[in-house]
């Protein structure tokens, strides 16, 4: 007979299950307050470290925002609230043998797909935040603090093209990354670089090609790619 080893569930798991289900379920409103702590612990027969810790459980995903001296109160997880709470594994994960490539084709994957879509679902308003944006980065030519600004925003329009809250997010959760990337790549005459490649990739979503803007965002992003990794390998 094989012996089969059963992993008994805290009871703070079990309560933050049925809490967690209620909230789905919208039985808990959007910033409805939770019972009290006593009352949890009388309505699920435990004792206040389980509430706690189930409540704790809950905070960390997003649902519930706990404040000392307050009841819990139901919260919507948000796309940076998901992403922030990804940023310390994905740091690790950038350090880790080979994890910059891996960063670097996933940041590739996830603009060049970015420029292809303002092409075909731009607005002419879009068209001219963009154009704004580029203007912006000319004008910062010469001025390397001001120029790594304006660069991530330039990138950062074409995020807000898509109207999607989650791209916008994956955006700023890279915005971090993308300042030092650049602080490394930068220099006396790369900015003039930059510059072209951004009015190139403008050029093409400004005229809906969406096979040119793909184009131009890779050339850009693999120059980048293959400049950093020269500047950043170890001597």
């Amino acid at each position: 007979m094989i012996g089969v080893l059963i992993k008994q569930r805290k009871l703070s798991d079990e309560v933050a299950e049925h809490l967690e289900r209620m909230i789905r379920k919208g039985e808990l409103a959007e910033a409805e307050r939770l019972p009290s702590e006593r009352e949890l612990m009388r309505q699920f027969g435990v004792g206040r470290p389980s509430i706690r810790e189930a409540l704790l459980h809950l905070s960390k995903m997003g649902l519930v925002e706990v404040r000392s001296g307050e009841r819990a109160r139901v919260t919507r997880p948000t796309p940076q609230f998901v992403l922030d709470a990804l940023s310390g594994p994905a740091r690790h994960m950038i350090s880790a043998p080979g994890g910059v490539q891996d960063f670097q084709s996933a940041r590739l994957f996830f603009e060049v797909g970015l420029a292809r879509n303002a092409a075909v679902n731009a607005t002419p308003e879009d068209i001219e935040s963009l154009r704004e944006a580029l203007e912006m980065n000319r004008q910062s030519i010469g001025d390397l603090t001001r120029f790594e600004r304006t660069d991530v925003d330039f990138h950062y329009v074409l995020a807000v093209i898509t109207r999607n809250r989650i791209f916008t997010a994956i955006h700023a959760a890279l915005a971090e990354w993308l300042l030092e990337q650049r602080r490394t790549t930068l220099a006396e005459g790369e900015d003039r670089k930059a510059y072209d490649a951004h009015r190139e990739i403008f050029e093409a979503i400004a005229a809906r090609d969406p096979d040119g803007s793909e184009a131009a965002m890779r050339r850009h992003l693999e120059y980048v790619s293959r400049r950093y990794l020269e500047i950043a390998r170890p001597k």
